[in-house]
């Protein structure tokens, strides 16, 4: 059936499988959907200005032909009150009788992609004509200045079927409707006005970024010390010396421990990367700057959820920690394979900004109890204090990518960043110092080449992992 309206979605003639379901009480996320109001409870049909002018106009009839005793005026009239009657009694009909579903292509999506929206309506055989109108938030409806609205005419027995796009800017879960009617019977004399569905809850989640290689998690010798440092544990012996062998280069001769074992020690240069991998978010409110799809934060999760699917589909052993150590969500690779992974990225999508003040005050994870060999923090703004904690939380070193907010605070950054701020290069400094590897971020880098800064590779490509 044809279908017009201010918003351009066209009439399809596929099928629209699924219901609506009930409005979401859960968290509608960062991505612009106010949590919508509770349906409105529609309205009992009533007449329209011509059905109430018709019954009007037929009682005046009626009066005036008993006055004027005019038999065949009195009938006429009659009939012109009882016509808007029967239309009442047809929208009543029609209202309980129409069935609309809505269906969300795809049921999650990625932030910048397009979607579609479908509403299948049937069951309105005796109405004239349909108008609906869906609430979508402006981040994510087809036009930040008019809602999809839709007149469906003639609905016969076989109904309609339209659509509407969906460009969801960032991140979230959002909200879509609920959707309001308003039918007509064919003469137009009577109306109803009804919320044909409640409200769905639509995910977005992060934009994903292909990548390629992977960064060093090890902590630095420099940082260990001449015995190494680290903190043995049960199956994590220190691998930061090993004995002599022939053909090592004497300048590698560590001296001290040689002394001390009673043969030559030769030092490495890096400890062997682990395999499991701690992801750490700060999602500190007060360590981003910027605000909407733009902000550090929306870009450090952008980059977070990049590394955990990059990390999973190379086999690896995945944990999300805030900056408190509470675990955010599991990502473990489940028995789906890679079409399991999107799911697994639903607690980075209803991410919200943190009160925390600074890092592991939550209570980050005792020395030695972390859940995986290596950690790759993603920071915001970090000063002397939260390095501190993240060196006690972590002794055994990691990598830390510093985002130099500053540079998001304001606008009109290019692609390709600007240089980095003084108290980004500080904090990395006093983590270097640690032990820890750190790559500072200036604003407007993008998420490959972060990537590989990170890993090395100042000349990043572009392609699956």
């Amino acid at each position: 059936m044809p279908a017009t309206g201010s918003a351009t979605g066209p009439a399809t003639t596929g099928s629209a499988a699924g219901s609506s379901t009930g409005p979401d009480p859960g968290d509608p996320g960062p991505g612009g959907s106010a949590p919508t109001a509770a349906p409105r409870r529609g309205r009992r049909a009533a007449l329209t200005v011509r059905g109430r002018c018709l019954l009007a106009g037929g009682a005046a009839m009626v009066v005036s032909a008993i006055a004027l005793d005019e038999r065949d005026l009195v009938r006429i009239g009659i009939f012109a009150m009882l016509l808007p009657l029967l239309a009442l009694l047809v929208a009543l009909r029609s209202r309980r009788t129409l069935q609309v579903t809505r269906t969300l292509d795809p049921a999650r999506i990625e932030a910048g992609s397009a979607g579609t929206a479908f509403l299948r309506i049937a069951g309105g055989s005796l109405l004239g004509a349909l108008r609906i109108a869906d609430v979508v938030p402006d981040s994510a409806g087809p036009s930040d200045r008019y809602p999809p609205r839709f007149t469906v005419h003639r609905l016969g027995r076989r109904g309609a079927r339209v659509g509407y796009p969906l460009r969801p800017a960032t991140r979230g879960a959002y909200r879509i409707g609920p959707l309001r009617g308003r039918g007509t019977d064919p003469l137009g004399l009577a109306e109803f006005r009804h919320d044909l569905l409640p409200a769905d809850r639509w995910l977005v989640l992060p934009r994903v970024t292909p990548l390629i290689g992977r960064p060093s998690l090890a902590s630095t010798v420099a940082g260990r010390g001449a015995e190494g440092g680290s903190r043995p544990g049960p199956g994590a012996p220190d691998v930061l010396i090993r004995p002599y062998r022939e053909g090592d280069e004497l300048r590698r001769v560590h001296w001290r421990s040689s002394a001390r074992r009673d043969e030559l020690m030769v030092r490495l240069d890096d400890r062997p990367d682990p395999t499991a991998v701690t992801l750490l978010l700060d999602r500190r409110d007060a360590a981003h700057r910027g605000h909407g799809a733009s902000s550090s934060l929306e870009w450090a999760v952008a980059f977070t959820a990049s590394v955990a699917v990059h990390l999973l589909r190379r086999g690896e052993a995945v944990t999300l920690v805030d900056e408190s150590g509470e675990q955010l969500g599991d990502l473990h690779l489940g028995a789906g394979g890679e079409d399991d992974v999107p799911r697994r990225l639903e607690s980075l999508a209803v991410l919200r900004p943190s009160a925390t003040a600074g890092l592991g005050e939550g209570g980050a994870p005792e020395p030695g109890t972390a859940p995986s060999d290596g950690v790759l923090a993603v920071l915001g703004a970090a000063g002397p204090q939260d390095v501190t904690a993240l060196v006690a939380a972590w002794p055994r070193g990691g990598h830390a990518v510093l985002l130099d907010v500053e540079g998001w605070a304001g606008s009109g950054t290019g692609p390709g960043g600007t240089a980095p701020g003084r108290a980004a290069t500080t904090a990395a400094a006093a983590l270097r110092r640690a032990g820890w590897q750190a790559t500072v971020v200036p604003a407007g880098t993008a998420v490959q080449q972060a990537w590989a800064d990170a890993c090395g590779d100042p000349s990043p490509a572009g392609g699956a992992w």
